[in-house]
């Protein structure tokens, strides 16, 4: 039997226990992408939370249909592809290949499935239709619009009240503030599909109904986004489906929360504050981004700052670091009887490990809860680099941290973190890092060499020198029987 796990569920305002409709799976819903720009920090955070509770619901045996939507008809885009030039799917397409890259960089799986707008519009008419049919919706001057007072439950997962609604502008033919459009009928120059109402492309909201049908059918285990989604879109999703269905659209709601700016602002596109992923990239490894996302709870806010990567990059390093040397350690006697040998450090290590699994899947299965799953990493760790400054711990210590190691691999299975070999995961760092201060590896080379030269001639002066430039550079040298090897510091 799979693994069972609670949830915070935005419906109930809880945190409840997931309850399957069909044994054993999982139908995950998540709102992508409208792409009219790059994909950025903020995005990123949502795309790295989601791609981590699969990975662990699949490590805890449940068998998902993960789905992601892109929105390649929008407003924005055809805004934007008339300030570029270009035609609105020529727009789209160029910047769901580009998502498609940043994915494949933050080292995300790939969604069982990716239905777009544009190739659900056959969908998207057949559900206006009903709605229509059965009076929850009309047609007015070539659009057609949902007639929120028709749905008694609109506003339950927001907490919004009709009554409190502003329209934000007055558009010929609405009849409450609130409605919205599933069909906007065709201006001049815009993208439009032939319908029973006229020429014109679909709303916004009516997208995700229709393609969660087409996906996971009428009623979805579990629907994510970001927490600015819930209302009104997530809100008005609900309200269109169980127009349509007379069922529960959706069983459990699962928010991320925003990253949000020194300022207090969340990161978007519209405000022009964003830190796009390809840039983030070009100076810090990939799973710098996924530990600094997941050292918090997904549905907590997550503040941005300058310091935020490299933080999280000194994290990371500890975790390798201490991969690092426990891997190199040996000894063959039995863990228990190395410990009683080299002391309390040996011996914590030991009690960390033996409890990690129960600690750490516990804190997963509740809500999730990736921040204090990693705290518990970080125990581990801390005991493994105690005991790894024990003097005998690189020749005995082996057997003591094999247990951790295979702890270490579970982080791995379960968030996508340690996923890389130490030694590719060292060097990574040192070209991004060396390349965000504008030092070349050749630079470190070359001052390393006349190190060497000064150190044969006895000249510890000059070396004590060269290695103070290095210390500038940020460069940390450590003189090893095999040789000279060195390190970017990073925090």
């Amino acid at each position: 039997m799979p693994t069972p796990f609670r949830i915070y569920n935005t419906l109930s305002r809880s945190v409840d226990d997931y309850a399957p409709q069909q044994p054993g799976k999982v139908g995950l819903y998540v709102c992508g992408m409208t792409v009219y720009g790059p994909t950025h920090v903020g995005h990123a955070r949502a795309m790295v939370v989601f791609d981590a509770f699969v990975r662990y619901l699949r490590y805890g045996g449940w068998d998902v249909n993960f789905v992601r939507n892109f929105t390649d008809v929008d407003d924005k885009i055809i805004a934007r592809a008339a300030e570029d030039g270009v035609a609105p799917d020529v727009l789209a397409q160029a910047n769901i290949d580009k998502f498609h890259e940043d994915m494949h960089a933050l080292g995300l799986l790939q969604p069982d499935a990716e239905p777009r707008v544009s190739t659900s519009i056959d969908d998207i008419l057949g559900l206006i239709g009903r709605l229509v049919d059965n009076d929850s919706a009309y047609p007015s001057e070539g659009s057609v619009w949902f007639a929120v007072e028709s749905f008694a439950e609109y506003g339950k997962l927001s907490g919004q009240r009709l009554d409190g609604l502003q329209s934000p502008d007055s558009v010929p033919g609405k009849r409450h503030p609130a409605d919205f459009a599933l069909w906007k009928a065709a201006k001049p120059g815009e993208p439009s599909w032939e319908s029973p109402w006229g020429p014109g492309r679909p709303g916004w909201h009516i997208e995700c109904s229709a393609m969660c049908q087409g996906a996971l059918g009428e009623t979805v285990d579990i629907h994510g986004g970001g927490l600015d989604l819930v209302f009104p879109h997530h809100e008005n999703e609900i309200a269109q489906s169980e127009a349509d269905t007379h069922k529960p659209f959706v069983r459990h709601w699962m928010h991320n929360g925003m990253l949000t700016m020194s300022s207090g602002q969340k990161m978007g596109k519209s405000l022009g504050n964003v830190i796009n992923v390809v840039d983030a990239l070009e100076t810090f490894p990939a799973e710098v981004l996924r530990l600094y996302y997941l050292q918090a709870l997904y549905r907590s806010p997550l503040p941005w700052d300058a310091d935020a990567l490299p933080a999280a990059l000194g994290m990371l390093c500890r975790l390798y670091e201490a991969r690092e040397v426990a891997e190199a350690m040996g000894g063959e006697e039995p863990a228990q009887q190395v410990a009683n040998a080299l002391g309390d450090d040996a011996k914590a290590v030991l009690e960390h490990a033996a409890g990690f699994s129960e600690r750490y899947l516990g804190a997963l299965a509740d809500d999730f809860n990736t921040a204090k799953a990693l705290s518990y990493v970080f125990e581990l760790v801390r005991a493994m680099n105690r005991f790894g400054n024990h003097k005998k711990a690189r020749k005995r210590g082996g057997p003591v941290v094999a247990e951790a190691l295979a702890a270490l691999r579970l982080v791995t299975d379960t968030l996508g973190l340690l996923g890389m070999p130490t030694e590719a995961f060292i060097e990574e760092v040192k070209d991004k890092r060396l390349g965000a201060m504008g030092v070349s590896r050749a630079d470190v080379g070359a001052l390393l060499d006349q190190r060497t030269a000064a150190r044969a001639d006895k000249d510890w002066a000059k070396a004590d020198v060269i290695r103070g430039e290095l210390e500038k550079m940020n460069i940390v040298v450590m003189d090893r029987a095999d040789g000279v090897d060195w390190r970017v510091r990073v925090g």
